[in-house]
């Protein structure tokens, strides 16, 4: 499933990525103390039982293949010690005559291999591999118009993100393909983009991930297999088990569960605020690696969060607690402004075009069990929700009135991201439950077209996928 999805901005990626070093021996030191490969919770004893049940078939079906080969005459009819069979072994491979060639027996026969070809462009084969190499370096290679997606992915209990590549064209055809992946240690919940330069100069290319651990990871998406984050924020210290009970010390600062929303500021480019199922809410300084505030008006858990596109120290929070709240950061003490809600907060996002507003999405909602919403940065009114229900649609808020102007089923299952492109701002990035990404380009609808296409930065094709 892709449980979250974020647009890299054009031309802040590195158009060659870097290859990450080998870790040392220190980093691989500290992976294993993490915890990174120990047995999550919920695994119990019951996983080495059934690892002793398998041991003790293999042993069943080795016992059978011997018997087997007994009764074809391919074993010994005396029983033998393992060393015994070891000697046995090895003098049927008559090692000590190994480098002795039968003079019979030519080794390497004549033929095409054996051409000299004068120069390296005339040999086809070298021209083949040449060619091959030239192909990889250009799939490798991201070019300033090309529109890059990060999505968070599990599938068969591995956790990931894809970096993808989306290709510009004139001609409206969507190539896309993923770029790169970063194995992840937890199952990801959310993620954000931000450009804070983390390792120097003006301007960088990282996304925070939130997952079912306490901490906050910051991955370098211009480094090709990198096996550790730049930054981790908050987490686990120390772990201790005593009897059948386990016990978590947390960092300073640390969230104590899950983290299931994350937000950016882009005003404040060293910002980033998180939510989590501890009920709190904390305002991170990530040039410093700390935490700054933390605040806890919300009773249950945190699912959302979105800094006011116009006020930038204003910050929205929406809870399982059936609760809006709006709090300024510059003054966290103040109980800010709370707006009460039928249900669970599943969604919420500021309109980019008016300060004042905002929507929410609730898990039974006027459209129902909505888990994503995306207002269009360019037409204002225009908004995109995503649901369990495998539907996306597209609404018109014009006068405080929504209308339904579009649907789809994008084929993605149940819905979890939606996401308009800032640089494309047709372009809808969708995430869901068969793990598969994929991208709507929604002005290829008549009816949306007809109600927004004149806030497109480009002429309508004659015909779009």
């Amino acid at each position: 499933m892709i449980s979250a999805t974020s647009w890299v901005p054009k031309g802040v990626a590195k158009s060659e990525p870097a290859v990450a070093d080998p870790p040392s021996k220190e980093e691989i030191e500290e992976i294993i103390k993490s915890g990174a490969f120990e047995r999550r919770d919920g695994e119990s004893e019951e996983a080495d039982e059934d690892m002793d049940l398998d041991a003790n078939m293999q042993g069943d079906k080795v016992s059978q293949a011997l018997t087997v080969a007994d009764a074809l005459g391919k074993t010994s009819k005396k029983t033998t010690s393992g060393t015994d069979a070891i000697t046995v072994g090895l003098e049927e491979l008559d090692m000590e005559h190994y480098d002795e060639e039968d003079e019979s027996i030519e080794l390497f026969g004549t033929g095409v291999g054996d051409l000299y070809y004068p120069s390296n462009n005339l040999d086809p084969y070298l021209k083949e591999k040449d060619d091959e190499d030239s192909e990889e370096l250009e799939d490798m290679t991201i070019n300033p118009t090309d529109s890059v997606i990060v999505c968070a992915r599990n599938e068969d209990d591995v956790n990931l993100l894809e970096v993808w590549i989306l290709e510009d064209s004139d001609s409206g055809d969507i190539n896309m393909y993923i770029h790169h992946d970063i194995i992840i240690p937890a199952f990801p919940l959310c993620t954000a983009w931000l450009d804070c330069p983390l390792k120097g100069g003006e301007r960088g290319n990282f996304v925070a991930v939130g997952s079912m651990e306490p901490s906050i990871e910051i991955w370098d998406l211009d480094i090709i297999d990198e096996v550790q984050p730049c930054m981790v924020l908050g987490g686990i210290s120390e772990k201790k088990k005593k009897g059948k009970k386990k016990s978590s010390k947390y960092k300073k600062d640390s969230h104590t569960d899950s983290v299931l929303g994350l937000a950016w500021n882009k005003e404040y480019r060293n910002i980033l605020a998180s939510a989590s199922a501890d009920n709190e809410i904390r305002i991170w300084d990530v040039a410093a690696g700390k935490c700054d505030i933390t605040m806890t008006h919300h009773s249950d858990k945190v699912q959302a969060i979105a800094w006011n596109c116009h006020a930038p120290q204003v910050l929205l929070s929406g809870s399982f607690d059936r609760s809006v709240v709006m709090k300024d950061g510059r003054i966290p003490e103040h109980s800010g402004y709370k707006w009460s809600v039928t249900a669970d907060v599943e969604s919420l996002a500021w309109d980019p075009h008016t300060e004042h507003s905002f929507v929410v999405s609730l898990e039974d909602g006027t459209v129902k069990a909505v888990s994503g919403v995306s207002y269009n940065p360019s037409a204002p009114n225009l908004l995109a929700t995503g649901s369990t229900d495998k539907m996306v649609k597209l609404w018109d808020l014009s006068n405080n009135q929504p209308s339904c102007i579009a649907s789809k089923n994008p084929k993605a299952g149940a819905v979890f991201s939606v996401s308009f492109s800032e640089d494309n701002p047709f372009l809808l990035a969708i995430g869901g439950s068969k793990g598969k990404l994929q991208v709507w380009d929604t002005l290829s609808d008549a009816g949306v077209y007809r109600k927004f296409g004149n806030y497109s930065r480009r002429n309508k094709p004659e015909s779009r996928s």
